[in-house]
């Protein structure tokens, strides 16, 4: 058999590829593993008593704002490296932007604090288990966004891993927050970022092996 009549051998059931397909399955893994992962804060952890009133503050917020759209930001990244050539272009400086954000307002808030209430600002009550609470709610995101590029081409399989292990592990801190107390930004900042690294970390060591096609 010549490469020609290969080709065509395995072109004759090829069927047409949907418009906006890597988008559709991302939406599709976002959407459940959002679900998933509250039920788990829901039922282990529970929803922090006063989110009512907590949500009058600006700070709650400043909080959700800076999970979400680093939660976004890393959906974007993990649909552009399951594509074969394709850069992760603006989605790179959406990733910094946030991070960035908040160690300023970690920076003013330090500064402008009594040194005796540094530490309280940096270590909140919560810091022995943060960040594995946010990692523990990331399992869902992870297996979600695992499925979606399963279904694509990623070709850069470490740089997809640590991406998917990123966007999992902001989701996760984006629903660990309708629980937990701390408002501070130098707590956000470290302690969260932490909590989203340990999936980043975990993906990147593993990408190779769960993305191989």
């Amino acid at each position: 058999m010549n490469t020609d009549d290969l080709i065509a051998v395995l072109s004759t059931k090829a069927t047409p590829v949907q418009p906006n397909a890597a988008a559709r399955r991302y939406s599709v893994a976002a959407g459940w593993s959002f679900l998933g992962a509250t039920v788990l804060m829901a039922s282990l952890f529970g929803v922090r008593s006063d989110l009512v009133d907590a949500a009058m503050l600006p700070m709650f917020w400043t909080k959700i704002v800076f999970v979400a759209s680093l939660a976004a930001a890393g959906l974007v990244a993990a649909m552009r490296v399951s594509l074969p050539g394709v850069p992760l272009g603006w989605a790179a400086h959406a990733l910094i932007a946030p991070v960035v954000a908040i160690g300023v307002l970690a920076a003013i808030q330090l500064v402008n604090s009594d040194h005796a209430l540094r530490s309280e600002l940096f270590f909140g009550t919560t810091w022995r288990s943060c960040p594995f609470q946010i990692a523990f709610l990331s399992m869902p995101m992870f297996i979600a966004v695992l499925w979606a590029m399963k279904g694509l081409a990623p070709t850069r399989l470490r740089l997809a891993g640590a991406a998917m292990g990123f966007a999992a592990g902001a989701m996760g801190a984006l629903v660990y927050s309708l629980h937990c107390p701390e408002l501070a930004a130098p707590f956000l900042g470290f302690w969260y970022s932490l909590g989203m690294l340990i999936p980043t970390a975990i993906g990147m060591a593993l990408g190779s092996r769960l993305l191989r096609w």
